[in-house]
């Protein structure tokens, strides 16, 4: 990555749960807005009365006009929180560091990281994006802070540093007790830690000051506040809270998310597959009964793995037809026709391979139906999700799911140091960086 004018970071004041006050500050606490289906919601918003969600992912009401809705009610839950004390903003300058504990594919895994406030920089100065992003989500978030004046998550941001000077503080820090400990509902463990020593404080700024940054997750959020500092030009504005994870921390997983493929008119996985073998090389793993298929899925999986160990571009397809398939590319040169000048990082993304020589050219799916998820989901890899998108297509709800393998981290460095954006939806890091944790009122 280029050196530039790149990340200024400082200590904040947040607002954060009083546990006096809401009792338990964990069933305060909440995913990111995007994340929160309505049950989910209806979940947060039963557990406590107090719960970020009811700002950050409120209500939609049949009657809402220009001066009540979503965000007017979102705004007088924020100063309602504050006025009784539920929030309360602490005394002195602080980083925080985050700890998560969580277990994924079989291993226990522990991910840390520091928030503070970052300077907010165009694009390509000292923050490099590395996945598209859409404009709805961008227009409710920036409705939301008008109202509020306020920022709730955090944009979860990669750097690079070998010495791991960050992760030494945290570690000293999580020796002492957390104001903030919980579990999630999906088993991982979140504690906030307070890092309010000037030398400390003082070294991570120092260590930050040369340091790119990629934006994890967040791009939304991170455009809605450039855009809130132009409008507003309020110098508070200038910053934002983020969420700071080394790219060599132990606990840095990514997940891939599938593609669960309806709506498609004469759609033929038989054809599909021929279609396709002339850039591919393809397997076919077939079954009669579900034993079978239990053991035709492993295989496939498997096959996959073994690619991805390769570094060789892969991803599997089932499609109800009485077997799985792997798909490899055997020469990432056919990806020159399909998308002329795009770096190569990009031709090797698994992403850009099933998109441009697939989606778009093989079944018509190409940007702009990505972009309005016309004829595509998208199926995060947790839980039980693969079975659920297999249910998907053995139900007819769904003509076919396009199994990734997950993105590389130093895929996603290279990418963003190439100055290109990754389809959306190519990473999944797991877990989320939760809302609600510490709070950054303008």
């Amino acid at each position: 990555m280029e050196i530039g004018a790149l990340m200024e970071i400082k200590a904040f004041k947040a607002y954060r749960y009083d546990p006096d006050v809401v009792q338990n500050v964990g069933d305060c606490i909440a995913p990111p807005y995007d994340v929160i289906d309505a049950h989910y919601q209806q979940v947060l918003h039963d557990r406590s009365p107090w719960n970020v969600a009811r700002i950050t992912r409120g209500r939609i009401s049949p009657d809402d006009n220009d001066k009540s809705n979503v965000y007017t009610r979102a705004a007088e839950a924020f100063a309602s929180f504050v006025q009784k004390g539920a929030l309360k903003q602490d005394a002195a300058d602080s980083v925080y560091a985050y700890v998560q504990d969580f277990d994924a594919h079989g291993q226990t895994f522990r991910r840390s990281g520091f928030v503070a406030l970052g300077r907010l920089q165009e694009f390509g100065r000292g923050v490099q994006p590395h996945e598209r992003t859409l404009e709805g989500p961008k227009a409710d978030r920036l409705k939301l802070t008008r109202a509020t004046a306020a920022q709730f998550g955090q944009i979860f941001m990669l750097y690079d540093d070998p010495e791991k000077i960050a992760d030494e503080i945290i570690e000293r820090a999580a020796t002492r007790q957390p104001p903030i400990d919980f579990n999630d509902d999906d088993g991982v463990r979140h504690r906030l830690y307070l890092i309010d020593a000037a030398e400390d404080i003082e070294k991570l700024t120092a260590m930050m000051a040369d340091k790119m940054t990629v934006i994890a997750d967040g791009h939304h959020r991170y455009e809605t506040a450039l855009n809130y500092y132009a409008e507003t030009k309020n110098p508070t504005a200038a910053y934002c809270m983020m969420t700071f994870v080394n790219m060599r921390n132990e606990g840095l997983v990514i997940f891939p998310t599938h593609r669960l493929v309806a709506g498609l008119g004469g759609f033929d996985v038989d054809k599909l597959i021929r279609d396709i073998e002339g850039d591919f090389d393809t397997q076919r793993f077939a079954f009669a009964d579900d034993d079978e298929k239990a053991a035709a899925q492993k295989k496939m999986f498997d096959a996959m793995q073994k690619q991805f160990a390769r570094k060789a571009n892969a991803f599997g397809i089932y499609a109800g037809s009485g077997c799985f398939y792997t798909a490899v590319l055997k020469d990432l040169h056919a990806m020159d026709a399909a998308w002329p000048g795009m770096s190569p990082a990009a031709k090797g993304l698994d992403v850009n391979v099933l998109h441009k020589l697939v989606l778009e050219g093989r079944l018509g799916i190409g940007e702009k139906e990505l972009a309005h998820e016309s004829h595509i989901e998208y199926i995060k890899d947790i839980g039980n999700a693969i079975e659920e998108s297999i249910r998907a297509v053995d139900s007819g709800r769904a003509q076919a799911v396009f199994f990734m393998n997950p993105t590389r981290i130093g895929q996603v460095k290279a990418v963003a140091a190439a100055g290109e954006k990754m389809p959306q939806k190519s990473t999944f890091f797991y877990p989320k960086i939760f809302t609600g944790l510490v709070i950054y009122k303008y």
